[in-house]
């Protein structure tokens, strides 16, 4: 899958592990790195929908958005590349047609 990074901190995190552990701590830079790992092997989004992690859609005013745990309460949001987002009749995200996405954040959003 094709990741991106909507700022240079975030994208530094991922290419730096010093600058992560600095900013993120050990625990939540490691499952960071993992969690880009696991997006980055994968073609689609669906390819890792029930992989641990808790890859979930985000609803309310983060409609469009996805999730998955990092650290507790952490979670690392991300979006998909194609706008609009493909969906199928009933207005449900196609998820193994979302082969790119942009990392937004890591937030506790509870």
């Amino acid at each position: 899958m094709d990741i991106s990074f909507c700022d240079n901190k975030l994208r530094k995190y991922a290419n730096d592990d010093l600058q992560a552990i600095r900013k993120l701590g050990l625990r939540r830079a490691k499952i960071y790195k993992q969690r880009l790992d696991e997006l980055s092997a994968v073609e689609t989004l669906e390819d890792i929908r029930y992989l641990p992690g808790k890859f979930h859609e985000l609803t309310g005013d983060r409609k469009g958005q996805w999730a998955c745990s990092l650290d507790y309460p952490y979670r690392l949001i991300f979006e998909p590349h194609q706008s609009p987002i493909p969906t199928d009749d009933n207005g449900r995200y196609i998820w193994i047609e979302i082969k790119g996405i942009e990392i937004i954040e890591i937030v506790d959003y509870h």
